[in-house]
């Protein structure tokens, strides 16, 4: 399905895959997104470039369950571009953090933990990699969209 979607003045051509498979591909204005929404919970896409400038990397500290998690995957074109941005699915506070910079992870290794309206959703690996930077620490308040680590 396309639509055509306005955030703050910009407006973005979102072409949105098959709802039922995992993760759900999302191409915004060419650049491809992977979405893993939990089950019967409402979540929006935007685009990493529309936030504003990252956050500088913070140390992170170790933790505890698991919400969707957008997932930039680079352009199929650059090959250098290796770096994959873990953003915040939702707005809420990081309970705790499971990684720090340097660590390998596995798929489905828990990231961190967030909770929103009184509900820890932990955000997980989609895939292996090796952490570069860490945004977030415990007791931070994210907003929908914000980065958390880089892999």
């Amino acid at each position: 399905m396309k639509l055509r979607v306005q955030i703050e003045n910009e407006s973005y051509e979102v072409e949105v895959g098959d709802l039922t498979q995992r993760p759900i591909l999302a191409v915004v204005d060419g650049e491809t997104f992977e979405v893993y929404p939990e089950e019967l919970q409402a979540v929006s896409v935007s685009e990493t470039a529309a936030t504003p400038k990252k956050p500088e990397p913070r140390p992170a500290a170790p933790a505890p369950q698991s919400a969707a998690a957008v997932v930039r995957t680079p352009p199929a074109s650059n090959a250098q571009a290796s770096s994959i941005t873990l953003t915040a699915p939702i707005p809420g506070v990081i309970l705790s953090v499971a990684v720090k910079v340097g660590d390998e992870i596995v798929p489905d290794q828990e990231i961190c933990v967030l909770e929103a309206m009184k509900m820890k959703n932990t955000i997980r690996a989609d895939r292996a990699g090796k952490i570069s930077a860490v945004y977030v620490s415990s007791g931070d308040t994210v907003s929908h969209g914000q980065p958390l680590v880089d892999f």
